[in-house]
């Protein structure tokens, strides 16, 4: 009896193993029929905002093609075509989501991935156009709100011109005042600020009172004629430019206050500049380096300089001044003073310190001199011409630095022959060991 039942623990594990791999496929299937379950209605939920924003975007696109017909009445066709751009351009992009959304509503099948494309196209172009729309329709309404304050801002705007005219009336009492004291060239600038102001007061005032018109017929004015905002726009933007103008004019005579203060300064400066420089160019003509070249040269310059800059102290003073030109003119006769000091400065620095070290220099290349040509008189006929020629250069240098009188020059020569003379050392070693 119980050999006949050996099968049974078989069918008990196979009959487990099928009922855990039916449980195991129920659960997948109930699983991917709550994400597909989930995916409609996402898809859904898409599709139903999709279709409120066509709504949404079809009345904006409306609304905006009945503001573009306000706008070209109030504004004319100019100003209002930015607006009317925008609104077409949203127009495109309805028609774009209405098609789409006609596709979703035919008859045939779409896929779940289809449709929710199609939504979030329809969505995003729906966003697309509501956002121009209200863009431009945002910059007309600005635009209203200006023509609205035109009322409030015309008696200031006449206020800021009448005191800019008072201005101007003060700047031509200044200015003929100073034209008596300096010369044209000093008032050449403010003159041209004084005009440019004048002009821009002009242009304002005028703007206004055109501004004052299209105020007082608003409604019954011509649709292309510019807007009274625009123009008032215009009115400050030439306001603030007289205004700059003016403030140049009106610092004029403390600018040139300040300037005669600065010229007197830089006479004082160049006086005693000119006293230093003159000690220093006696020194240089009475001490013993007056005769060497770079010495002399700079010496000359150094005179030069001094010559120009007491011409200008000696000056007479003008009827009508030029403090900017005086002042100008002060500063650069000291810097010409200031450098030509310099380089005489550098030149006796450069004298002496060739002096301290000719004699040294002198000796190296003696040194120098002596070992190539041992090396040359040992070699012999292995030496060959280039080492021969070093050295013949080397002792042509090495006299030309004896005989120099400017020490600069001697030391420029006697270098020269320490490293002809090195040449020729080395090519002469060369020479004897490959011979």
């Amino acid at each position: 009896m119980l050999e006949a039942a050996w099968w049974l623990p078989s069918v008990v594990v196979f009959g487990a193993a099928a009922v855990g791999a039916v449980l195991v496929m129920v659960g997948v299937r109930r699983a991917a029929s709550r994400r597909g379950q989930v995916e409609l209605d996402a898809g859904r939920r898409l599709e139903i905002e999709a279709k409120g924003l066509i709504v949404r975007a079809d009345e904006s696109v409306r609304e905006g093609r009945r503001e573009v017909a306000f706008a070209e009445a109030q504004f004319g066709a100019a100003r209002a075509a930015p607006l009317r751009e925008a609104v077409d351009r949203a127009g495109g992009l309805l028609r774009e989501a209405l098609l789409l959304q006609q596709r979703l509503d035919d008859a045939e099948p779409d896929t779940a991935a289809e449709r929710r494309t199609w939504s979030s196209r329809i969505a995003d172009g729906c966003r697309s156009a509501i956002a121009l729309v209200d863009a431009a329709t945002a910059e007309l309404t600005a635009a209203r709100a200006a023509e609205r304050d035109v009322a409030d801002e015309l008696p200031v705007l006449r206020e800021r011109i009448a005191q800019l005219q008072r201005r101007l009336a003060t700047a031509d009492a200044a200015l003929e005042h100073l034209g008596r004291r300096f010369a044209s060239s000093t008032l050449a600038a403010a003159d041209a600020d004084r005009r440019r102001a004048s002009a821009a007061v002009a242009e304002a005032g005028v703007a206004v009172e055109v501004a004052a018109q299209r105020a007082a017929t608003a409604g019954a004015g011509d649709a292309a004629e510019e807007p009274a905002a625009d123009l008032l726009g215009r009115a400050r933007a030439a306001a603030e430019q007289a205004e700059r103008r003016l403030e140049a004019v009106e610092r004029l005579e403390a600018d040139l206050a300040t300037a005669s203060d600065e010229a007197r300064a830089e006479a004082a400066r160049l006086d005693v500049e000119l006293a230093e420089a003159r000690a220093q160019r006696d020194g240089l003509a009475d001490g013993s380096d007056a005769a060497e070249p770079g010495v002399a040269a700079a010496a000359v310059d150094l005179g030069a300089a001094l010559r120009q800059a007491s011409a200008l102290l000696a000056e007479p003073a003008p009827a009508l001044a030029d403090p900017f030109l005086l002042r100008d003119r002060l500063r650069a006769a000291r810097d010409r003073v200031e450098a030509a000091r310099a380089d005489a400065r550098r030149a006796s620095s450069r004298l002496h310190g060739a002096r301290s070290a000719l004699g040294g220099a002198l000796a190296i290349a003696e040194s120098r001199i002596l070992v190539a040509r041992g090396l040359v008189d040992r070699g012999r006929s292995h030496v060959g011409a280039d080492a021969r020629t070093r050295l013949a250069e080397a002792e042509r240098q090495l006299v030309i630095a004896r005989q120099e009188p400017d020490p600069v020059a001697a030391l420029d020569a006697a270098r020269r022959a320490a490293a002809r003379a090195s040449d020729a050392e080395a090519l002469a070693r060369y020479d004897g060991s490959h011979g």
